[in-house]
């Protein structure tokens, strides 16, 4: 696996938000709070954003915006990931655990210590 898998994304542009349906199985309020913080996310700053999984497992936040979109804030945008990641750590975490469990087949140990 060498590509990106998108989770989810919200486009000011469309005002459109889009849950990839390999991930149906999240629970329901997870998948509500995704939309709540990508909708919020273009709403505040425009754009487009994007969380998708490396293939290493690993959740990003990425941002793109039309060239000539002058309503795009990109230094509210760098502020509003920042801030996302800090606030949304745990649920960031818990997806990426997901997504090494289920798509990615690792295993994870009771005792780190054996």
């Amino acid at each position: 696996m060498n590509e990106e898998i998108v989770l989810c994304a919200a486009s000011a542009y469309e005002q459109k938000f889009y849950l990839n349906p390999e991930f149906d199985s999240l629970p329901e309020n997870i998948k509500q709070e995704l939309q709540i913080m990508c909708v919020l996310y273009t709403e505040d700053v425009g754009g487009i954003l994007m969380l998708v999984f490396d293939e290493d497992g690993n959740l990003e936040l990425k941002v793109d915006h039309e060239e000539n979109d002058f309503f795009f804030d990109e230094i509210g945008s760098v502020l509003k990931i920042k801030e996302l990641q800090q606030t949304k750590r745990e649920l960031f975490e818990s997806l990426e655990l997901f997504f090494k469990l289920f798509y990615l087949g690792e295993e994870i140990e009771d005792n780190p210590e054996k």
